[in-house]
């Protein structure tokens, strides 16, 4: 075992090896590639000399915020693992409006912070999730409807270069990096170690509401809130899930509207109790007063920690019966009872010249499969990524905070950020010491229980 300023670092071979390496991962599917090296980094002088490091030692790096990558992004196959999970300081200015995060802090944390100054900023769902990987991956965070994608929210970023020299870069003095860091996910080429973030008024209420119904309902349900979309108001957050819930001991397709309300009064969600079917709801909370930590607790219940996980997702704008006729296989035989079907709305958001973030739609339609039994693992991969290869054609990308590019390949950038983006990585990073997004290739040994490779 080895020391840097503060922080550790442990070579393949040495008895903390194997957990640093199982514990840089939140899934119990661990993926079975091996680091050369591994930093477990106390502060950004340990970074710095992280980096410097893997330079002396041609060690390509792999970066671990909070862990929370389903494919486990960081963990590659030689080369140096960068653990920032120690990471997690959080400051604020409320005066400024504005908040510092390390790449590990959480989105409870960052909103614990804020709440008593009155302020917010749209984080993640899971309350487990890293700050860092969830912004530089665009942040499809809570209220980003009416915020915007976190990324957008970002000022400015400390960040360690690939020469191991440490900036703080704005859109003033290093334009291109911002661009970057703002919406490339995986692809970044720089170790960030502190987000200048941007902040927003906090809501005055927050509301929800609650629909389940049978299972012969989903299609009528489904194509509904595309109607209802149009109905709601940005600050409405509106989605559905098709799967098995627990207290009614049976698959159902639930309905749920988050209201972010800007005043005191008025019910955004009262649209909803207009539905067709209403009176076949099995259950229902009707603007419900609620916290964000009741609403990360429910996020949490959906994708709970302990399991194996596999995810994945398209972004589509084809027609809702299009989609529904398309989909019909995915739905039908997602296995077991954890699995499940999410049915995201959203719109669409104006796109920033200053963000090269740019993958969106109408809906993100993303299978989540959750099990426990390692022999398992290639019968939950294939529905996950094989029902979806099924129906790319209907895709316009894929979300980086998914991270599936190595099980199957989708665009998360639109073609134009996309070239941009390797420009401006063969300036900041030319000898490609940072690892971009996992290849095709690499996900035939991600996992020691996927069995043959796949061919879709």
């Amino acid at each position: 075992m080895h020391q840097l300023p503060q922080g550790t670092l442990v070579r393949r071979g040495d008895a903390a090896y194997e957990r640093a390496r199982l514990d840089a991962v939140w899934n119990e599917r661990k993926p079975d590639r091996h680091p050369d090296v591994i930093v477990v980094a106390e502060s950004e002088r340990d970074v710095v000399a992280a980096v410097r490091l893997a330079r002396a030692e041609g060690l390509r790096i792999g970066i671990r915020s909070g862990g929370h990558s389903w494919v486990g992004n960081g963990v590659r196959d030689g080369g140096m693992l960068l653990d920032l999970s120690r990471l997690t300081e959080v400051t604020v200015d409320p005066a400024g409006r504005t908040a510092t995060a390390q790449p590990a802090a959480t989105g409870p944390a960052l909103l614990d912070a804020l709440a008593p100054h009155g302020l917010f900023f749209p984080t993640g769902h899971a309350p487990t999730v890293g700050l860092g990987g969830f912004l530089l991956g665009g942040g499809y965070g809570w209220d980003s409807r009416h915020l915007g994608p976190a990324c957008l929210s970002i000022r400015a970023v400390d960040v360690v270069l690939a020469d191991g020299t440490p900036v703080h870069a704005t859109d003033a003095n290093h334009p291109a990096l911002l661009w970057a860091a703002r919406g490339s996910g995986p692809g970044f080429f720089g170790v960030v170690t502190r987000f200048h973030l941007a902040l927003h008024p906090a809501p005055k209420r927050l509301l929800r509401t609650l629909h389940s119904y049978p299972l012969d309902l989903r299609d009528e349900v489904l194509a509904w809130t595309y109607d209802m979309l149009e109905l709601l108001p940005k600050e409405v957050e509106f989605s559905a899930k098709v799967g098995f819930v627990e207290g009614l001991g049976r698959h159902t397709v639930s309905v749920t509207a988050t209201a972010f309300a800007q005043d005191d009064a008025s019910d955004p969600l009262a649209v909803l109790e207009t539905a067709p079917f209403r009176d076949r709801a099995l259950r229902a909370v009707v603007s419900a007063g609620t916290t964000m930590t009741e609403l990360y607790g429910h996020a949490d219940r959906m994708t709970p920690a302990g399991m194996r996980w596999a995810l994945d997702g398209i972004w589509t704008d084809e027609p809702v019966g299009k989609v529904l006729a398309a989909a019909r296989p995915l739905f039908d035989t997602a296995p077991g009872t954890t699995s499940h079907v999410l049915w995201m709305l959203w719109g669409g958001f104006p796109e920033h010249p200053d963000a090269c973030w740019s993958s969106q739609a109408t809906l993100y339609l993303s299978p989540n499969a959750g099990w426990t039994d390692p022999a398992e693992d290639l019968a939950h991969e294939r529905w996950v990524h094989g029902e979806l290869a099924a129906i790319q054609h209907l895709s316009t990308g894929l979300q980086f905070s998914d991270n599936n590019v190595a099980d199957r390949f989708d665009h998360g950038l639109s073609p134009a950020s996309a070239a941009r983006l390797e420009e401006i990585r063969a300036v900041y990073d030319p000898d490609g010491l940072f690892r971009s997004y996992m290849t095709p290739a690499e996900s035939t040994t991600a996992y020691a229980a996927a069995g043959p490779a796949r061919t879709h």
